[in-house]
């Protein structure tokens, strides 16, 4: 899905695929035929974009075969799907029984970090269309916040260099330009914005910004307009922008928000909630359950790391924070520039939702995507971008490369 901004900015619009369960490529091409056609079709539209995700053992086939690049590009096209955006998130096992801490491991410390990134590069290069300008892969803000030491935020430097340097490299063998953005992430060492641009405050801007999660941001009680701002006056190019939503509880204390609350506090993904109190103070648990179990004063409002439905807001007592993704694509993209040209819709809770909102099957899980889609589309549009009208260009063939190798340690 593309959109026009006044500014002649394309701005591409994905669906993150690590709803889907796939630790393999054939899983990964099954989903194309099981999900994500049948979102187009609900659609009614010719062409829609994906943000795969790629786990590492994959990535790594595919950054030393080009042959099964092309064949996954030509699937994709066959179908109607285009990719401009990777989530370089998580590194593998997203869809194991326990996620939870395991999501940030390895992180940028580790040089299986850095050659995962860029292995995703190599293979996005493969894939991006003739007429995209870039390509995007989001990924973890450094590490968990724990244990983070003075050794690790030095290799983690040396790492983010070694990054630019790759990807100033894949341009040169390719002619495709790949940027890489640090997701700033509740619990981590770059929880906020203004901490993940101080992260990268040393890194080359040209190859390397920030991916804005919105429904992070909003657990964060960031301002939209204050860190779209800070961003743009420290010079920080947003790569992306993820479309999500958090969950909210208004009155945390009473009886039947607890209740509307524990169906949420599943094992699978961690959900890091916060609460701002009257004074400003931001107190956090690292969990729900723990939440619940009294790690929170429980005297004002919850905001919960649980990316739920744009388009759908839960039942009382509970709400989603659909207000500051509205203000945020307003920030972003209302004004006389865009802020990015990447929007990538990151709703993976769909089949860990409570009993009663969880969807039945394949075919209920790509109607409700195609809703968020069209939700996302008709925000835009209400801000004054238009819908693309004409034929699409396809993605070319690149030549062979190897994969990225001498990671530093």
């Amino acid at each position: 899905m593309r959109l026009h901004h006044s500014d002649s900015t394309t701005v591409h619009v994905a669906y993150c695929t690590n709803v889907h369960p796939a630790e393999t490529l054939d899983g990964i091409t099954a989903q194309l035929a099981e999900y994500c056609e049948p979102v187009r079709q609900h659609l009614g539209a010719d062409l829609i974009g994906l943000g795969l995700w790629l786990p590492s053992d994959v990535a790594a086939h595919l950054a030393t075969h080009p042959e099964a690049v092309a064949a996954l590009r030509r699937d994709m096209t066959s179908r109607g799907l285009e990719t401009v955006t990777l989530n370089g998130f998580p590194y593998r096992g997203f869809h194991a029984p326990v996620v939870k801490r395991g999501v940030y491991y390895p992180d940028w410390s580790e040089p299986s970090r850095l050659t995962y990134t860029l292995n995703l590069a190599r293979v996005l290069a493969g894939l991006l269309p003739d007429d995209a300008a870039r390509g995007s892969i989001s990924t973890l803000p450094l590490a968990w916040r724990t244990s983070w030491t003075g050794v690790q935020r030095s290799a983690a430097a040396r790492h983010l260099d070694a990054l630019a340097a790759g990807l100033k490299q894949i341009e040169a063998e390719t002619g495709r330009v790949v940027r890489v953005g640090l997701e700033p992430e509740p619990g981590c060492v770059a929880e906020t914005t203004a901490q993940a641009a101080e992260a990268i405050a040393g890194a080359d801007h040209d190859w390397i910004g920030l991916c804005l999660d919105v429904c992070h941001l909003a657990v964060q009680h960031e301002d939209p307009a204050g860190a779209i701002a800070a961003l743009l006056s420290a010079g920080v190019p947003v790569v992306k922008l993820q479309a999500s939503s958090a969950l909210v509880a208004d009155h945390p204390s009473d009886p039947e928000v607890r209740e509307a609350l524990r169906p949420f506090a599943e094992p699978r993904f961690l959900h890091q909630t916060r609460e701002r109190s009257a004074d400003g103070t931001l107190h956090g648990s690292d969990d729900l359950a723990p939440a619940l179990a009294g790690a929170l004063p429980g005297e004002a409002p919850w905001r919960i790391h649980y990316h739920v439905p744009l388009h759908d807001q839960p039942e009382p007592p509970l709400r989603n924070t659909s207000d500051v993704l509205q203000e945020t694509l307003r920030v972003a993209f209302g004004g006389e520039r865009a802020l990015t040209d990447h929007i990538e819709v990151e709703t993976y809770t769909w089949d860990v939702l409570p009993k009663g909102l969880r969807p039945a099957g394949p075919a209920t899980v790509a109607a409700g995507i195609a809703t968020e889609l069209e939700w996302t589309q008709q925000e835009l549009t209400g801000l004054g971008l238009r819908p693309h009208e004409g034929p699409y260009e396809r993605a070319r063939d690149i030549p062979p490369q190897g994969p990225y190798e001498g990671a530093p340690s």
